[in-house]
């Protein structure tokens, strides 16, 4: 099983994409680099970034011999590290590409990465950590005109099925608020 694990690594980045970066070491279900993020305030806080095979990307820090930081995510690096201008992680968080600071942003590192997959089913999370919906929309065969529908309870989920299920729908079958 580990065979197959490397060759979906080998396949998830080549070996001539990671070459010139420092660091880099390859795990069963990773592929891990030197990271780092400057502080005007504070200097550079080093890490090890590991990129899944998922998508999913984790920081270890190595700041300080003495810092009690488990593992995190990249913003939490960012902000961790005393980053003046937080919340732009993929352009402050960085590598080293042939002996110069590169950004991920600018790097093969972030190909996989989606933040979406982490949410699934179509739904998605707002800053506050609850579930909200989308609205959708659907083309009235008589008008030609798309209506919106409010997907934000489980019935305005099931009238929306059941408008797309109708192959002629029309303005008129929507239902309307009193």
């Amino acid at each position: 099983m580990a065979n197959g694990v490397e060759r979906e690594l080998v396949l998830l980045f080549s070996e001539e994409e990671l070459r010139e970066m420092s660091g880099v070491k390859r795990g069963g279900e990773y592929i891990e680099v030197t990271c780092g993020c400057t502080s005007h305030r504070y200097g550079d806080a080093v890490g090890r970034l590991r990129v899944f095979i998922n998508g999913e990307l984790e920081i270890t820090c190595e700041c300080t011999p003495g810092c009690d930081e488990d593992t995190m995510t990249p913003a939490a690096f960012e902000k961790h590290s005393g980053r003046e201008t937080a919340r732009k992680w993929k352009n402050n968080v960085w590598v080293i590409v042939n002996g110069e600071k590169v950004p991920l942003s600018k790097t093969v590192l972030l190909k996989y990465y989606n933040q979406a997959s982490k949410n699934g089913n179509g739904s998605h999370r707002s800053n506050n950590g609850r579930v909200c919906h989308r609205d959708e929309f659907v083309r009235c065969n008589k008008c030609n005109k798309e209506r919106r529908f409010r997907l934000r309870t489980k019935e305005e989920c099931r009238i929306h099925h059941d408008a797309l299920a109708v192959a002629n729908w029309k303005c008129a079958d929507m239902p309307f608020d009193k």
